[in-house]
């Protein structure tokens, strides 16, 4: 091919290559820095093996899911607190991949942008590799794409997807095994995680608050500080329960709350009746309500309300299950049972 006079550039395009280059640079290490048996988690190939033999099961289903941050990221690019969102990706799929009986095994992100700022989007993957550590999940890979004219200037937008493992004979809900009277263990949430941020830029907007004013339910931190606080990573605590056997559901409370997401662990005949007392609510869903004027339902039905994931368990096994979450270092709560519908 020869060169043309006054031939164009994919720079001159808007996509800068050497920056994506240099953004690789920057996060192999991270990467690195998150293997795990079965994998090796370098970057710069076309795809990531992992051997699952070699991470210990024998006749496992894979489980595979995938989620955003939503408009949390809205905060983190007006603030430019970029540190934590990555971690929200990661938790918004490991999370879920608990529900199914699941051990997060590898983690995969979409980074994609107008024009790519190296040191925000380091940033972003800095967090993305914490919450792989926190996880246990190797960073195998990603992709990150630079758009014009698709994003606003200084905009992003995060995707992620993960792959876990369950043995055949442990895939949950374990609904056959339900039964009224079965106790529901709730385990504290670090505030909204990732879910309701729309309803809650909007009270912050009602609020007349800005940004960086001091958070009126979180002393020594920003407003934005406090609204960023990243979602709980359960998977250290909760999988050697399930491993155990203890647990017959899980639901992970995101988007639909307390009174959408535990139906869908429960078997048909049944109902999650909760102890509304039993926790208390945390300061920042007390100061969202009361600032946005936000009925108790759909306080319930758009926010976790202060408990992360919602176990079920035998009577039999909830002491032990409890103590353990305990030990564990969670704010593990009974906070209900299940009844007949």
């Amino acid at each position: 091919m020869t060169d043309r006079p006054n031939g164009l550039t994919y720079a001159q395009a808007g996509v800068d290559i050497d920056a994506g280059n240099a953004l690789i640079d920057r996060i192999k290490p991270l990467a690195k820095a998150t293997r795990r048996a079965g994998a090796d988690a370098s970057l710069g190939g076309f795809g990531a093996l992992f051997d699952l033999k070699a991470a210990g099961y024998s006749d496992p289903l894979l489980v595979t899911t995938t989620d955003g941050v939503g408009t949390k990221l809205k905060i983190a690019i007006e603030t430019g607190l970029h540190d934590t969102v990555g971690i929200d990706l990661v938790a918004m799929c490991v999370n879920d991949l608990l529900a199914q009986g699941a051990e997060p095994l590898l983690f995969l992100d979409y980074f994609a942008t107008g024009k790519l700022d190296v040191e925000a989007a380091a940033r972003v993957v800095a967090g993305i590799a914490e919450g792989c550590l926190q996880a246990g999940a190797a960073l195998v890979g990603g992709e990150t794409a630079e758009m014009p004219g698709m994003y606003a200037e200084g905009d992003y937008d995060l995707a992620g997807f993960s792959v876990g493992a369950v043995e055949r004979g442990a895939v949950l809900p374990r609904l056959s095994d339900q039964a009224a009277g079965d106790v529901l263990i709730g385990l504290g949430s670090s505030g909204p995680h990732s879910n309701g941020y729309s309803l809650v830029r909007r009270i912050v907007e009602r609020s007349g608050l800005a940004w960086d004013a001091p958070a009126p339910f979180a002393p020594g931190q920003t407003l934005a500080q406090a609204l960023m606080t990243p979602t709980r990573i359960y998977v250290k605590s909760v999988v050697p329960q399930i491993k155990a056997g203890r647990i017959k559901g899980l639901a992970h409370i995101t988007g639909g709350g307390l009174i959408e997401n535990p139906p869908r662990a429960i078997a048909e005949g049944l109902v999650a009746e909760f102890d509304w007392g039993a926790w208390p609510l945390p300061p920042v869903f007390t100061w969202l309500q009361e600032t946005g004027g936000v009925a108790e339902h759909e306080m319930r039905r758009t926010f976790n309300c202060g408990l992360g994931l919602v176990l079920i368990v035998g009577p039999e096994d909830a002491p032990q299950v409890l103590a353990d979450l305990l030990d564990a270092g969670e704010a593990a709560v009974i906070c209900g049972q299940l009844s007949a519908a």
